[in-house]
């Protein structure tokens, strides 16, 4: 008997972290002592006439998720009374229906079919993909700078650096400081790269990721050379072009001896090819809740491994340690994002079980466990979900 698709259901609801807010412009999340900052999300089932639902919470973003549902609800019509296993077909058809749009919300939908083959094969996602590893190492990922006494300081990024050390974790990476000209500083964007290489760099791999808002290619060269002399691992997204100039990259790159790592706002696998093909870019970026779920991510972790690169998976949740698990070209797990002082973006309340993805995630040997149950692996607390409903549809 062929599976189909009886309907698809989707909560919206938030909760708070503590002492978490935002910069300048209000697009990063820093650390603010005292506040409470209300995060949105929305909670995905897709049922079927075999009494078994794939499921997803999509944590992607760090404010509103209002377009990616609402690209979720449009696909729903499409999907429902198809067969949940065609996942590659459903990929073609979406890719192609969404042309016109970023196709963000492909992600949550492809990752909760993925959920759903699992548990309708009992077996984790891991397993259908192909098993390489089952421990991920792990680096921790910051959250960005503050001037709340938290990150506040190159002092502080290295104090943190070594904490991450002590617990285990064989890499570092630093977000810089946005949101205001009062903040962005270049000659302290230096001198947390020096800091951080002369207090943990014969220890630890390091990486930067100043998240786009460098606002010249002088300044992306000058921090760039600071990595080089620090010896980086990597040096992720530095200017203001978004992280999508080929040629601007392809330039950086010339100039830059340390690795960079592009692709995390490409959409879409041609994009992410041409930027490899190009010679812009050292290492390549894929996310399941980004790049088209799961099917997506793990299309991009072949093409770069046919490009000889390796693939590094953006952020954190189950979905993205079985993508981790299952590709080779790969290096780590990214614990994002975490802080000496609050809460991790991602150590969600919304899994019944003891699933987390927090500072304290890792084991001495600094990698975190691929779960291992079917499909995800993971148990979300519906119960937590429904009480904090901020909306709700179906579609049948």
């Amino acid at each position: 008997m062929t599976p189909e698709i009886t309907s698809i259901d989707c909560t919206a609801f938030s909760y708070h972290i503590d002492d978490v807010g935002t910069d300048g412009n209000g697009f990063n999340l820093v650390y603010q002592p005292g506040n409470e900052h209300e995060r949105k999300m929305f909670a995905l089932r897709i049922n079927t006439d075999v009494g078994v639902t794939g499921e997803y919470v999509d944590i992607g973003g760090f404010g509103e998720n209002g377009p990616v549902e609402a690209q979720v609800r449009m696909m729903a019509d499409y999907l429902v009374g198809k067969n949940p296993l065609a996942r590659e077909r459903h990929w073609s058809e979406i890719q192609r229906g969404f042309r016109k749009y970023d196709r963000m919300g492909l992600g949550p939908i492809d990752i909760a079919l993925w959920d759903f083959a699992g548990k309708y094969h009992d077996a984790p996602i891991h397993e259908l993909l192909g098993t390489y590893r089952t421990r991920l190492p792990t680096y921790a990922s910051t959250y960005m700078g503050d001037q709340n006494g938290g990150l506040d300081s190159p002092a502080a990024y290295a104090d943190f650096a070594e904490e991450c050390l002590e617990m285990g974790y064989p890499a570092f990476k630093a977000h810089g400081w946005g949101g205001g000209d009062d903040q962005r500083d270049i000659d302290r964007e230096v001198a947390t790269v020096l800091e951080l290489g002369e207090r943990v760099g014969d220890e630890m791999d390091l990486m930067l990721d100043p998240a786009c808002e460098y606002e010249t290619f002088a300044d992306a060269l000058e921090v760039g050379k600071a990595c080089d002399e620090a010896d980086f691992f990597w040096y992720e997204d530095p200017y203001r072009d978004g992280g999508i100039s080929q040629h601007g990259h392809r330039t950086l790159r010339e100039r830059v001896d340390t690795p960079l790592l592009q692709g995390e706002h490409l959409r879409g696998l041609p994009l992410q090819t041409d930027m490899m093909a190009t010679e812009s870019t050292d290492l390549v970026r894929a996310d399941p809740e980004y790049d088209g779920g799961i099917t997506g991510a793990i299309k991009i972790a072949r093409v770069a491994e046919g490009f000889g690169l390796d693939a590094e998976v953006h952020s954190a949740g189950p979905a993205h340690r079985h993508c981790v698990a299952a590709i080779r070209n790969t290096n780590y797990y990214e614990m994002a994002v975490v802080h000496p002082d609050c809460r991790g973006s991602r150590n969600l309340p919304v899994y019944a079980g003891d699933y987390n993805d927090d500072l304290d995630a890792v084991d001495s040997d600094g990698t975190v466990p691929v779960p291992d149950g079917p499909g995800l692996g993971v148990e979300y607390d519906w119960p937590f979900i429904d009480r904090n409903r901020l909306d709700y549809w179906e579609v049948s």
